[in-house]
């Protein structure tokens, strides 16, 4: 009987504590408004931001494409964004 019981108790305080966990996330959980809102307020909305996400993505594949097109190992190299310098493989 005693183990029934302990077995019953800790079932209940698992499930008390599954309940508060859930009300908790269901309060912090923003609305659709504040999504929509947190969406528009991503840096990725915003022009300026865009223009140096794709100039990084420029220097990043001009330098991939040069590294592959030269036998030199452009990681050496201290400033990777020039094309001579460095030391060669």
């Amino acid at each position: 009987m005693g183990a029934l019981s302990k077995a019953l108790v800790t079932v209940a305080a698992l499930g008390v504590g599954a309940g508060v966990g859930a009300a908790l996330f269901a309060l912090v959980t923003p609305g659709d408004l504040r999504k929509q809102e947190m969406l528009q307020e991503m840096p990725e909305h915003h022009p300026q931001r865009r223009e140096e996400a794709v100039r990084t993505q420029q220097l990043v594949m001009a330098a991939l494409q040069e590294a592959a097109a030269t036998q030199e190992n452009v990681a050496w190299r201290k400033d990777w964004r020039v094309g001579d310098g460095g030391r060669s493989a």
